[in-house]
């Protein structure tokens, strides 16, 4: 077994669940295990490690490779720590079999972690270490849930040259994603008995148009706007509540939608397009967002000098884009171009039986060394 699969290995033994995915003292939930132990490996790879607390508990781990003089450059390393969790505790035991490593985190984003941190460990002791250039492994909490650790590193004093956010793009190097809004509708009607309804007005019946429309006309009308890498915008109802019991017709429902958005579109946007259509199809709800802040959409330029020489190294001829939102939107908009790239496939993500190509893994090992040996 090589040094990144067991590397690998270890951390996914160490249970990183995000904490808003888990009840109160769950020993699975929190960052800090999978941290201390990345502290630990890079300190003793001969990194220069500090902690940037988030939350209580809950703290970014930076892993600095300095360069012998003054740095000119400098390049950003950025998986996060967290997961999600897992109905089964066998899905924390790391378990191979032939190619595939299983285990919560082995692609999402653990993969990622342990091809960054042992390529900077190779760079770290090899003769072609950047003269010029500071190149930092930030391992970062929350992006599972609200990007707590992401929005901090970008708030903070920190600028990079570039960003290489890990998440599981199957090796290729990723110039533009998606954006995810989520807004809840709220529709209002009259309570009555469930044996008289004629006497009052049915919440979930208006709501029940707006669902139809949003899965049907709207969602058709997004297919028109498309974007070169990443094809069109989406829009998907995820959750629905209404009334308190049968016999009452509900006086209120409730429904959330994920609204995927382009490069292209802001929230008010979105928010003024779907009043909009509301009132065009003459229905009424109030609208809201959700207690999360929208997660923007990200689109780097592919000519950025070390964009091009990633994607070089990377055996790229041209960048892609993907679906899924990551912390690499939240480090573009504070001013650090990024790009995401790392072992494994996404559709492996959060799944019962979450796994990664040892392949990948080592692949992807090898071009993130060969990328940051040519750094100057």
């Amino acid at each position: 077994m090589t040094r990144t699969a067991q590397l690998l290995r270890e951390l996914i033994a160490l249970p990183s669940v995000n904490p808003a995915f888990l009840p109160a003292g769950d020993p699975r939930a929190g960052e800090a295990r999978v941290a201390e132990f990345l502290a630990a490996t890079a300190a003793r790879t001969g990194l220069d490690v500090e902690f940037r607390e988030v939350a209580p508990g809950r703290k970014n781990v930076l892993a600095r490779l300095s360069p012998p003089g003054r740095a000119q450059h400098r390049v950003l390393l950025a998986p996060h720590l967290d997961t999600v969790g897992g109905d089964s505790l066998a899905i924390f035991a790391p378990r191979q079999a032939g190619d595939r490593l299983y285990g919560r985190g082995a692609c999402d984003t653990k993969g990622s972690l342990a091809a960054m941190l042992t390529a900077l460990g190779d760079v770290a002791r090899s003769k072609r270490r950047p003269a010029a250039t500071e190149i930092i492994l930030a391992g970062v909490v929350d992006e599972e849930h609200a990007q707590a650790g992401a929005r901090a590193l970008a708030a903070s004093e920190l600028r990079a040259d570039l960003a290489i956010v890990g998440e599981p793009t199957r090796c290729r190097v990723v110039t533009a994603h998606k954006g995810s809004l989520w807004l809840q509708l709220e529709t209002r009607g009259k309570a009555a008995h469930g044996a008289r309804p004629d006497l009052g007005i049915n919440a979930v019946h208006r709501m029940a148009r707006i669902v139809d429309w949003l899965e049907t006309d709207y969602a058709n009308a997004l297919r028109d706007r498309r974007h070169p890498l990443l094809g069109h915008a989406t829009v998907s109802v995820g959750t629905i509540a209404g009334g308190v019991q049968p016999n009452i017709v509900p006086d209120r429902c409730v429904l959330q939608l994920d609204r995927r958005t382009l490069p292209a579109e802001t929230e008010g946007d979105v928010r003024r397009e779907v009043a909009a259509w509301l009132r065009r199809h003459g229905l009424t709800a109030r609208m809201a967002g959700t207690r999360l802040a929208p997660c923007l959409p990200l689109e780097t330029n592919p000519k950025l000098p070390l964009v091009r020489q990633f994607l070089r190294c990377a055996g790229q001829r041209r960048p892609v884009g993907v679906d899924f939102f990551c912390d690499a939107a939240v480090l573009s908009a504070g001013g650090i171009p990024s790009v995401v790239f790392g072992p494994g496939d996404i559709a492996q993500a959060h799944t019962a039986d979450e796994w990664i190509s040892l392949r990948s893994l080592e692949r992807a090992k090898e071009i993130l060394v060969r990328f940051l040996s040519s750094l100057p």
